[in-house]
């Protein structure tokens, strides 16, 4: 543009000079004087012009690259963290031992979770409900990571695959599974990926089990420790969903003195328990007595012949399903019923199918049965 501009100078002063009558010597001179200056001019402009469209083009390139950066905004401006994450870069591996096999896996967290969720609860379930129990059972481990308890199992191992962590399916079990079935927990783990639950910023005890008895159970209630997300709160669905919701088992008095580690006279009316070969009314059970119950309706202590336990202690002596119990002699025998399966402490599993089946997303299902919970992107921390 510079030069086409030099140019149409030149001719405009050439004519100008033609017009004043000069010699062709000295327009030839003229000519030549000219475009001297016009050659000069260009020398001097053209690497401004070159710098000039350089620039353009660079611009245009860090544009481009910059282009990503709008696509994984959120409304307002804020970068949502988990599309900002590489996972191969900040994915740990988890060592779990195996017991049947007598040796460790190593996998990936998100196949970690997988293997979990696929022992943990039914593939039937919704989706929903398994994205919940992806979301937990990522939660507990990345919580047990955090607190430096990795190697703490056999062998050197994180965890094992058993309930005293978490159940876990060994990769080699999961390739037995259909293909539906594994399209399913992918799904359950790939759209959930790498999401915690916190609590003031850190990774929660994220306890879950199988039945509620219509309530879950403060952690104080249980544990003795109060943990502030882990509270009583309804559960309603369990009863008409779980087949683990009631049961009814059959104990000898002495087995249960046994169990309890109490001696037989402690409870007089074991000794008359069946004692009435005519059929008629049994012996009340009146020595069993509840003193408190918690807020989750389950025994908080009861007393037994002058001997005390905690509904926990009382649970797990006898090997019970639940700490919600009922009893009554029948047939020279003791007959426990218990409502709900597990400790009732955390999310109730066939309480988070009941809620999927009513249409709850999976952090709604988390936020009912962990109180003042926050769903957070997980970063591994060094």
């Amino acid at each position: 543009m510079l030069l086409e501009s030099a140019r149409r100078r030149a001719r405009i002063l050439s004519i100008r000079w033609k017009r004043r009558n000069r010699s062709p010597g000295e327009q030839g001179i003229l000519r030549g004087m000219l475009w001297t200056v016009g050659l000069m001019l260009l020398a001097l402009l053209l690497p401004l012009i070159l710098v000039g469209r350089e620039g353009a083009v660079e611009g245009s390139r860090a544009n481009s690259e910059a282009a990503p950066s709008t696509q994984i905004a959120k409304a307002g401006g804020e970068v949502d963290p988990k599309l900002l994450q590489t996972p191969e870069a900040a994915e740990p591996y988890i060592h779990v031992y195996l017991h049947a096999e007598g040796k460790i896996e190593r996998v990936s967290l998100e196949q970690y979770v997988r293997g979990v969720i696929a022992a943990e609860m039914p593939i039937e379930f919704e989706l929903e409900a398994l994205k919940a129990q992806a979301i937990a059972s990522r939660t507990y481990i990345v919580r047990r990571l955090e607190q430096g308890l990795a190697g703490k199992a056999e062998q050197g191992a994180d965890v094992n695959d058993t309930i005293s962590y978490q159940a876990y399916l060994s990769q080699k079990e999961l390739a037995k599974r259909d293909e539906v079935s594994i399209q399913k927990l992918n799904r359950a783990v790939n759209e959930t990926s790498g999401q915690i639950l916190t609590y003031q910023d850190k990774p929660i005890e994220a306890l879950f089990f199988s039945t509620s008895n219509g309530y879950t159970e403060n952690a104080e209630d249980y544990w003795n420790h109060a943990i502030p997300y882990l509270k009583s709160v309804a559960s309603p669905w369990d009863q008409a969903l779980s087949p683990r919701y009631k049961t009814v088992i059959t104990i000898s008095p002495k087995e249960f003195a046994a169990k309890l580690n109490i001696p037989m006279d402690a409870v007089p009316a074991f000794s008359k328990i069946g004692s009435n070969p005519s059929g008629g009314t049994e012996p009340s059970l009146s020595d069993v007595k509840i003193i408190e119950k918690t807020k989750g309706k389950r025994i908080g202590e009861l007393n037994i012949g002058g001997y005390t336990f905690s509904g926990r202690e009382f649970r797990e002596k006898l090997g019970l399903r639940s700490s919600d119990v009922e009893w009554k002699s029948k047939d020279g025998m003791i007959e426990i019923t218990t409502y709900g399966y597990g400790h009732g402490v955390g999310m109730s599993q066939y309480g988070a199918q009941g809620m999927a089946l009513k249409g709850a997303a999976a952090e709604t299902i988390l936020k009912h049965y962990y109180q003042g919970v926050k769903l957070s992107a997980y970063k591994m921390t060094k």
